[in-house]
């Protein structure tokens, strides 16, 4: 359940299976899926399955491991979908694009320009 107890998150149901998606990784913390809708050649949503953390900046905060877990998991997916170069982007409040308030990175590989970083 979220922090303010509203039910679960988006990313808590496809994390116990009620969502359906195209799962790439998981650890006991940590599951990894394919996004529904691609800004890359290789877009891979990364999220703890539990939604106790609404952004990147409560997770730091509160459980630095589990987003060292994170980033780990995200690394190894690039390693095994890309060539190991990756983006990895959180949005953080409305203002910068996040719409799920359960903390997630968005891995984007294949191609990348630096160019392309403004929305």
């Amino acid at each position: 359940m979220t922090a303010s107890g509203a039910g679960p998150t988006l990313f808590e149901r496809i994390a116990a299976r009620e969502i359906p998606a195209r799962i790439v990784a998981e650890t006991d913390r940590v599951i990894a899926f394919h996004d529904i809708a691609p800004k890359a050649p290789v877009h891979v949503i990364v999220t703890p399955k539990r939604g106790d953390y609404r952004d990147v900046v409560e997770l730091a905060a509160g459980d630095p491991a589990l987003l060292a877990e994170l980033v780990d998991v995200a690394n190894g997916i690039a390693d095994e979908l890309a060539d190991g170069d990756f983006r990895l982007i959180f949005n953080t409040g409305p203002g910068g694009g996040q719409t799920v308030f359960h903390v997630h990175a968005h891995l984007l590989a294949g191609g990348l320009e630096e160019a392309s970083l403004a929305g």
